[in-house]
């Protein structure tokens, strides 16, 4: 699911008004920064799906640690990018100050959960490294989540705009719950 929705930023250069595109003020659509956070968002974060669930495979991690550090730098610099630009575009969200509150917090838990575990390693604190990426990788995952749900929440309430704003919240938060399962028992 990771690699699929990893390639779904592709439809947006093939196609002008794609997804959420369609449903853009034409003002800011016609703002470059906007415009500039919004591709390096998709693409940094597509990517970062694509990379980031390669790091979780211990057979590769073992037998090509070099590998697993060069893809893994390369996934914390897409990381960063897109959670950075994904901090400014949660102020033009859909669904106002409450998915806007619920994107900006994600794109904060991305950004931080991504550096800690940046700096754990370069400590050479192995498992805090491990947990904090996982957390990362959670929040990388919110763009799967947030397209498996938003669907279902539009059927189950027949309002794009009520289904945003909870799926603003809903795409992220089960992720956090599962990495702290996931997490809670990690040990060198």
């Amino acid at each position: 699911m990771a690699t699929i929705i990893g390639l779904y930023p592709l439809f947006y250069i093939i196609e002008d008004n794609f997804g959420m595109l369609g449903n853009k003020a034409s003002p800011l659509l016609a703002s470059v920064t906007w415009n500039v956070a919004f591709y390096a968002h998709i693409m940094t974060g597509g990517l970062g799906l694509l990379t980031g669930w390669v790091q979780f495979n211990k057979r590769i991690r073992v037998a090509t640690p070099v590998f697993h550090r060069n893809l893994g730098k390369l996934y914390i610099a897409l990381a960063i990018c897109s959670s950075f630009s994904a901090a400014y575009l949660a102020f033009h969200a859909e669904g106002g100050w409450i998915a806007a509150t619920g994107f900006f917090t994600l794109a904060l838990i991305w950004f931080t959960s991504t550096w800690q575990g940046y700096v754990s390693i370069l400590e050479s604190r192995f498992v805090d490294h491990q947990k904090w990426m996982v957390f990362s990788f959670a929040a990388c995952f919110a763009a799967v989540t947030l397209r498996i749900l938003l669907p279902i929440l539009v059927l189950i309430f027949n309002d794009f705009i009520q289904a945003y704003m909870l799926v603003a919240w809903l795409c992220w938060v089960p992720n956090m719950l599962v990495a702290v399962v996931l997490t809670k028992n990690m040990k060198e």
